[in-house]
């Protein structure tokens, strides 16, 4: 198991054993920010050397690659030279060019047959080392999707609390701009009337 995956396991053992906020009917925990920052420090330290790791072991399997490739075209080099030296000779070049045709065979075969198990190996565990990657990365984006989620819960909680809040302001002022209408109309003077002569 890598330190990634300790990370990760540990996370999710941390936030199991968290405690449930108050009234929050189990939705909601509260964490130490604090252990959250550590283990998301170490986790984002960790995530290069991991896919370094599986880059050195692909840049391995391509080296052997290159080097069976190299042995295979020396060989059929040396092949081709010992019968270019056979063709000389009248009544063995007979003999020596079927040899030298079924080494040369036999050697690409083999070549062959090298190269496309290193191929193979390679491609593999480049894949291997992928999925292992995209799995890693899998569980950070799906840890912190949850980390979002509940940043966003508790933004909307506290949103609708501040919301009620200047709702009731804004109803007690109305209300005192309506007493204030109701005294001015009592304490104005009624007008005059003329009487008619």
């Amino acid at each position: 198991m890598s330190r990634i995956e300790q990370i990760i396991n540990e996370m999710e053992e941390y936030l199991d054993g968290c405690k449930s906020q108050t009234f929050s009917n189990n939705k909601r925990i509260v964490v130490e920010k604090d252990v959250m920052d550590d283990m998301l420090v170490e986790l984002r330290m960790r995530t290069p050397e991991e896919i370094k790791k599986y880059q050195k072991i692909i840049a391995n399997k391509d080296e052997i690659l290159t080097e069976a490739r190299r042995q295979a075209e020396d060989t059929l080099v040396e092949a081709n030279r010992i019968k270019s030296e056979m063709v000389s000779q009248s009544e063995i070049m007979k003999t020596a060019t079927a040899d030298a045709k079924k080494l040369m065979q036999e050697t690409e075969d083999r070549a062959q047959r090298m190269i496309d198990e290193a191929t193979l190996e390679a491609d593999e565990i480049r894949q291997s080392a992928m999925n292992y990657t995209d799995s890693l990365l899998a569980g950070l984006q799906d840890f912190l999707g949850h980390s979002m989620e509940s940043m966003q819960n508790r933004f909307n909680s506290f949103y609708n609390q501040m919301n009620a809040s200047y709702q009731v302001v804004a109803s007690n002022r109305a209300e005192l701009h309506n007493q204030q209408s109701e005294t001015g109309a009592q304490t104005e003077p009624e007008p005059e009337t003329s009487e008619e002569e």
